[in-house]
C-alpha cells in the first residue's frame, strides 16, 4: 500500500472461544501487537527506500524538535544520511506544519496537500476548543484575519511576532500574538528552512503552503484514506487509536463504512481491532533489535493504549525532553546527548533489568548512533563515549560501560 516493503513474516493470532454476543475472530496478544507495529515501522528490519518514500509510509512524523524526524529516520532506513532530508526539505519535496492533533509535522509536499483539507477540522477545533488565542479575538471577523494573515505570509517569510505586528496595524486592540496564532492555527502554513535542518537551523519563521509549494490546497476532505494509511502503519488498531493519532472525530462512523474491506481482530482485553488486508503480522517470537527513538516519535503516541509499545515498567519514569530507545520491542529507558568541549557523550537510563546480552547489544547500538549524529558536528579529534546512567548499574564484565555521577 505505501510502496515501502517488509520482510516475509507469518500471520500471528489464535481462536476466539465462541461467544453468541460477539462473532469469533482471531485474537492478538500484546506482544503480536508489538511485533506488527514494529514491523510496519521498519523497527524490526531497517528499509532500503528513498528518504520522502518512508516519510509518507509513516503518514508524516512528529517534528516540533527540529532533530526528531533524522533520528527516527535513523533508525529505520539504512545508511540514511542527514543531507537527505536536508536536500528534501530545501528542494520543497517535504515542509514541516500543523496536521495530525494540530501538532508540527514533517511531510513529504504531496501530503501536505493531501493531509491537510482532511485535517482542517482538526485544526479548527483546537483553535477554538484547545487554544487560549480565540478568547482573546471573540468578535474578530476570522474570514477577515485569515484572510490578511494569508495575503502578508504568501508575500513573504515572517516569524509569529512579526505576522503578529503586522496583523495588530489593522486590529490594534487585539492581542497581536492571539492574532499571529489564529492564523497559525486556521491557514494552511510551513515553517521554511534553515529551521528543521539538521547541520544548521534558524528561528521558526513561516510562509503559506500555498506560496511555498506554488499550488493550492484543493484536495478532498474524505478521511478514509488517511485511516486506511494509518492502519497499514500502526495497525492494527481500535476506533480509540485512530482517534488518539488523528483527533478526527466520527471515527467509529468511518471505520463502519470502511469495514467491508477491513480485517477485524479483537486483543487480549476483547476490543475490535481493524485492520488493511495486507498488514503486516509477524509471529510474535520475532526477535526486536535495539532501536533508538527521537522525543516525540509516533510510534508511542498513536494508540489509546500505549501498552503494546512501552514497557510497564516505564510508564512514568521518562523525564522531560530526551530520547527513548526500545529493548526487545519495548521502550525502556531514555538517553540524552550532552555535548561538552572535547567529547560527546550518549547517557543511557535504562528503567528496567537488562541481561548481559540485551546490555551489550545496546551500547553497540548506542555507539553507532553517537558516531551517526556527531558526524560533521563534533571535531574528529573529539571524544565519544557511551555512559550508562544511575537508573543501573552495569555488568562491566559483560560490555563496556561506565557510570557518571548522579545528574550529569
Amino acid at each position: 500500500m505505501s510502496g515501502v516493503p517488509g520482510p516475509m513474516l507469518t500471520p500471528a493470532g489464535t481462536a476466539v472461544p465462541h461467544d453468541p454476543r460477539m462473532p469469533s475472530v482471531p485474537v492478538l496478544t500484546t506482544r503480536a501487537l508489538n511485533r506488527a507495529l514494529l514491523a510496519r515501522q521498519h523497527l524490526l528490519t531497517r528499509a532500503s527506500v528513498s528518504t520522502d518514500a518512508m516519510i509518507e509510509h509513516l503518514v508524516g512524523m512528529q517534528a516540533q524538535v527540529p532533530a526528531n524526524p533524522y533520528v527516527a529516520l535513523w533508525s529505520r532506513l539504512e545508511k540514511f544520511e542527514a543531507g537527505e532530508l536536508e536536500r528534501l526539505i530545501l528542494d520543497r519535496g517535504a515542509v514541516r506544519m500543523s496536521l495530525l492533533r494540530t501538532t508540527l509535522h514533517l511531510v513529504t509536499a504531496g501530503d501536505a496537500l493531501r493531509m491537510r483539507p482532511v485535517l482542517q477540522p482538526v485544526l479548527e477545533r483546537g483553535y477554538a476548543s484547545g487554544s487560549p488565542f480565540h478568547k482573546q479575538l471573540v468578535g474578530v471577523d476570522l474570514d477577515a484575519l485569515t484572510a490578511a494573515g494569508r495575503s502578508l505570509l504568501d508575500s513573504e517569510a515572517l516569524t509569529t511576532a512579526q505576522l503578529g505586528k503586522r496583523l495588530a496595524d489593522r486590529w490594534p486592540d487585539r492581542d497581536p500574538v492571539s492574532l499571529a496564532y489564529a492564523v497559525r492555527y486556521l491557514v494552511p502554513l510551513v515553517q521554511i528552512p534553515p529551521r528543521g535542518l539538521w547541520h544548521r537551523s534558524g528561528q521558526p519563521t513561516w510562509r503559506s503552503l500555498a506560496s511555498w509549494l506554488g499550488e493550492e490546497v484543493e484536495g478532498s476532505p474524505s478521511p478514509d484514506g488517511l485511516v486506511l494509511r494509518y492502519l497499514a502503519a500502526f495497525g492494527p488498531a481500535t476506533v480509540q487509536d485512530v482517534a488518539t493519532w488523528s483527533w478526527l472525530t466520527r471515527v467509529r462512523q468511518m471505520i463502519e463504512r470502511l469495514r467491508p474491506t477491513l480485517r477485524v481482530f479483537r486483543d487480549e482485553q476483547g476490543r475490535e481491532l481493524f485492520d488493511v488486508e495486507d498488514g503486516l503480522l509477524p509471529d510474535p517470537e520475532t526477535p526486536a533489535p535495539v532501536r533508538f527513538l527521537p522525543e516525540y516519535d509516533n510510534i508511542a503516541l498513536s494508540h489509546a493504549d500505549r501498552g503494546r509499545i512501552i514497557d510497564p515498567r516505564t510508564f512514568g519514569r521518562i523525564t522531560g525532553y530526551v530520547g527513548t530507545f526500545l529493548v526487545d520491542g519495548l521502550i525502556a529507558g531514555q538517553w540524552r546527548l550532552e555535548a561538552r568541549r572535547d567529547e560527546h557523550l550518549l547517557v543511557l537510563d535504562p528503567f528496567v533489568p537488562l541481561a548481559d546480552t540485551q546490555g551489550a547489544e545496546l551500547t553497540d547500538e548506542a555507539a553507532r548512533f553517537l558516531d551517526w549524529s556527531t558526524l560533521g558536528k563534533a571535531s574528529p579529534a573529539a571524544d565519544r563515549r557511551v555512559e550508562f546512567g544511575v537508573a543501573r548499574e552495569p555488568d562491566r564484565s559483560a560490555f563496556r560501560a561506565t557510570r557518571p555521577a548522579p545528574n550529569s
